[in-house]
């Protein structure tokens, strides 16, 4: 499970972790929805790209310290995210669990890669 330490909510329930290339390449690919409650959390990513995506996401961006660093709200198929220097990972999502989770900038998040880089 992923929570917002700070606001005490929930962000998701479901998690995939893309930590190979290959996964961290594909990502959500070829997926026609996203259900809610869901994520995938992508190692190693400052970025992301929505080239050939069917469906809109939320992406919040975290340091190695789990603490957000960057939001994109609903960003749409065919843009590009802005670069988040200070990202260690990226955690997708269905559109709308930024706002219901009242995340933002400087949260903490508690660690959904436990046991895997630390």
């Amino acid at each position: 499970m992923i929570s917002n330490l700070t606001r005490q909510t929930s962000i998701a329930s479901h998690i995939e972790i893309a930590q190979d290339p290959r996964q961290r390449m594909k990502g959500l690919l070829g997926r026609r929805d996203f259900p809610k409650g869901h994520a995938l959390v992508i190692t190693h990513c400052q970025s992301i790209h929505m080239f050939f995506m069917k469906f809109p996401i939320d992406v919040i961006f975290c340091d190695r310290q789990d603490k957000v660093v960057g939001l994109c709200v609903g960003i749409k198929p065919f843009f590009l995210s802005p670069i988040f220097f200070k990202a260690f990972y990226a955690i997708e999502l269905p559109t709308g669990t930024i706002a219901a989770s009242k995340t933002e900038v400087g949260d903490q998040i508690n660690d959904p890669l436990e046991n895997i880089y630390r």
